[in-house]
């Protein structure tokens, strides 16, 4: 009984008028307040959610073009250093 290829076939039959009525259901649940309320949560959460994975993005950036190799600047090898003199 798990998610197979075959579960989105249970939502192919769903029409425009089969919504509507689920609106309606929701509606008379949880009333208009409950349901406006729940949806500026559901903003503020979407909205919170973007703008933590965009600072997650900045500071990936950052610390990948920090931890570039600088190789104009790499040391001598001393050994080489002596073998040449």
């Amino acid at each position: 009984m798990g998610l197979g290829p075959g579960s989105s076939k249970m939502f192919a039959n769903i029409g425009p008028w089969q919504l509507l009525i689920i609106l309606v259901i929701v509606l008379a649940i949880f009333g208009t307040k409950r349901l406006s309320s729940l949806g500026s949560d559901l903003g503020k959460s979407v909205k919170g959610f973007r703008s933590a994975m965009t600072e997650a993005e900045e500071e990936s950036d950052k610390i990948s073009d920090s931890s570039d190799a600088d190789f104009d600047n790499t040391p001598v090898d001393e050994t080489s250093e002596r073998k040449d003199a």
